[in-house]
């Protein structure tokens, strides 16, 4: 079964359509707050599709992500007894205890951290908002580690990307299982 391999070609077939900015911006704000997919799910094969345009797509995610940032802010600020039920149905209820704890030990720097690794950044937003974090330093700290990784990540594919794609399609499947493996041993792990 193919699976991983044809969603890929659909994905970069999506990713050189004309309103493909636009759905880049909506997952960069929505994950940013509460959709669970990542930008970068859109952001690299756009960039492997127009390498030439990588570094707008990273601007533009960036945006898009801090300003979903923002909403989840205030959503932690101003609703956090109405997400309360949400974050418990999510199974996210343990993470943002340990959230809370990051923020009380290393402040601002965890939005940053969170900002540019692979953890959901969502909790971080929220919890940002919810611990009445200052808002300038959230934007600040959001910006740069948002895009830190989105530079990064549209840089390199831009730079190297079409080099090695006829090795991702090879190996789609691998790629795409493998790291199917990992998540679900995290999610048990964690």
């Amino acid at each position: 079964m193919k699976l991983f391999t044809g969603l890929y070609e659909w994905t970069v077939r999506a990713a050189g359509h004309r309103h493909a900015p636009w759905y880049l911006g909506g997952v960069s704000f929505a994950e940013s707050s509460f959709f669970p997919v990542p930008p970068d799910v859109m952001l690299i094969p756009m960039a492997l599709a127009k390498p030439n345009r990588a570094l707008q797509f990273a601007l533009l995610t960036t945006i898009a992500s801090v300003a979903g940032g923002l909403l989840g802010y205030i959503l932690g600020h101003f609703a956090f007894d109405a997400l309360a039920p949400w974050i418990e149905r999510m199974g996210y209820t343990e993470k943002l205890e340990l959230v809370q704890e990051l923020f009380r030990t290393w402040g601002v720097w965890v939005v940053f951290i969170a900002g540019f690794s692979p953890i959901p950044y969502k909790m971080f937003t929220i919890a940002s908002g919810f611990m009445g974090m200052a808002l300038l330093p959230f934007i600040v700290a959001s910006f740069i580690g948002r895009g830190a990784r989105f530079f990064l990540v549209s840089f390199i594919v831009g730079r190297w990307g079409a080099a090695v794609e006829g090795y991702i399609k090879d190996y789609m499947e691998f790629i795409g299982w493998g790291v199917a493996t990992v998540l679900v041993a995290m999610y048990f792990v964690l």
